[in-house]
């Protein structure tokens, strides 16, 4: 079997929602949002964090739009736990088993985030097992896990004591799970990608896995998801009117959302801050994120109130340093910085990697940190989408508390979970069908798709 490339035409119309999905560790809903706009139909969703909860519950378990779960009965609309899922609704979740067909999500990165401590004795490495129980309990047909690539990355490369370890080199997390998924009957394909490459203003690279489950029987000859993501690239790009020969960049993102040359209001939902005066999208990317908002301006505009003499070293810095990477050591020194990461944007370029802490990027034109709805911008979240709770936390809460700066960080970047579901449903038809169905298989005649079948 082999992965053809597809029409534009093709990428460009969502199918009709045969093929269903459970989403573990949700966070506020951005793979999901994504899976859904494919077409995909979500069954359930799991999320501890009750801020990041409130905002997956008010766009996508009640919200209008049409994206929105068949949520069961047996499930309540409340924060959970996967542990606590798995150990509760153990014979509701096996009741799943034959009406599932994808199980996505992806444990809890922070540990194994390069930008972060790399906490080996982190408990949220081993939520992996949970997610494991539940797929042998559910046998979907397919599986997605996404990560920092960190997780593929050893916490200690250096050989240990043999006899501490046995004389074993320490294995990454991503080598244990695809381990366990494979001792329940899954084939795993990893891979690693960039979420640029795909429509999304950010570079992001992702360590993604796809499983498919062996018992089913299926032929497994030629299954190639990773040749599919980048053979059929060009053909998304297209269907969105995004170019395919340079990457969106950050002005295409939020140029729309300056304050220069604007008025500021009273923010509508943080009591004491301002935000722009909304005046309509510039560029076909931010058009593209407007779609549905009936020329309302979107939530989680709320500005940072900079002191002035925060206000003044972001102007330096903007006016020095050079954009788009991390300041140098000399740099943070000369001003007085303990943060390792603070990457002052540029406008012409993507946006380096977000993080979940709103003082690590600043504005490419303005002295300033980003709003929450910058930072969905350039995670591609559509402006309809309305993120709950506080803005931000602190001190030893934010290891306990998800606000809306953590939930957009967090989130994997709908644009790209929506060409993912494109995909994943294109292989399931593999799959099933032994060969690409009819609307999606045949060889497009089109020059822009034999580019980016090489």
């Amino acid at each position: 079997m082999v992965a053809y490339p597809v029409t534009v035409e093709a990428m460009s119309s969502r199918f009709d929602g045969e093929y269903t999905f459970v989403d573990l560790f949700a966070g506020c809903g951005g793979l999901s949002l994504g899976l859904m706009m494919a077409g995909w139909k979500g069954l359930a969703a799991v999320e501890k964090d009750s801020l990041a909860f409130e905002t997956l519950r008010f766009n996508l378990i009640e919200g209008g739009r049409g994206w929105i779960y068949d949520w069961p009965d047996w499930l309540p609309k409340k924060p959970c736990n996967v542990r606590v899922f798995r150990r509760k609704y153990e014979e509701e979740i096996a009741a799943l088993n034959g009406q599932v067909t994808l199980i996505a999500g992806g444990p809890p990165c922070q540990s194994f985030s390069l930008a972060g401590r790399r906490n080996k004795g982190d408990p949220r490495n081993h939520l992996f097992k949970a997610y494991v129980e539940i797929v042998d309990l559910v046998r979907p047909r397919l599986l997605l896990l996404e990560n920092v690539h960190g997780i593929a990355i050893e916490f200690n490369k250096k050989r240990r004591s043999q006899e501490n370890t046995g004389g074993r080199r320490p294995r990454p997390y991503s080598a244990r799970i695809k381990e366990a998924l494979e001792e329940i009957g899954y084939e795993v394909y990893p891979g690693l990608v960039r979420a640029v490459d795909y429509g999304v203003p950010q570079f992001r690279p992702r360590y993604i896995m796809v499983g498919v489950d062996t018992r089913r029987g299926y032929d497994l000859e030629g299954i190639a998801p990773f040749l599919m993501l980048s053979s059929q690239r060009e053909a998304f790009l297209e269907s969105k009117s995004i170019p395919v020969d340079r990457p969106v960049t950050v002005h295409d993102a939020i140029s729309d959302l300056e304050a220069r040359g604007k008025g500021l209001v009273d923010c509508l939902d943080r009591p004491g801050f301002e935000q722009v005066a909304y005046a309509g999208p510039r560029t076909h990317y931010q058009r593209l994120l407007r779609d549905g908002c009936d020329g309302t301006a979107p939530n989680s505009m709320g500005m940072a109130r900079h002191r002035p003499k925060t206000t003044e070293r972001f102007e330096r810095i903007l006016s020095t340093c050079r954009r788009g990477v991390q300041l140098c050591k000399a740099d943070r020194e000369r001003f007085g910085l303990k943060k390792h990461c603070v990457v002052p944007l540029d406008g012409d370029r993507p946006c380096h990697t977000l993080t979940t802490l709103p003082d690590d990027i600043l504005h490419y034109a303005e002295p300033r940190i980003l709003t929450v709805r910058e930072f969905a911008r350039l995670q591609s979240f559509p402006d309809w989408f309305e993120f709950k709770g506080k803005y931000t936390t602190g001190g030893d809460r934010r290891v306990k508390e998800c606000p809306r700066y953590t939930q957009v960080g967090n989130a994997v970047p709908p644009l790209f979970a929506e060409f993912l579901g494109l995909v994943l449903h294109q292989l399931a038809e593999q799959l099933v069908h032994g060969s690409l169905s009819e609307t999606i298989r045949h060889r497009s005649a089109d020059a822009r798709c034999a580019r980016g079948a090489r």
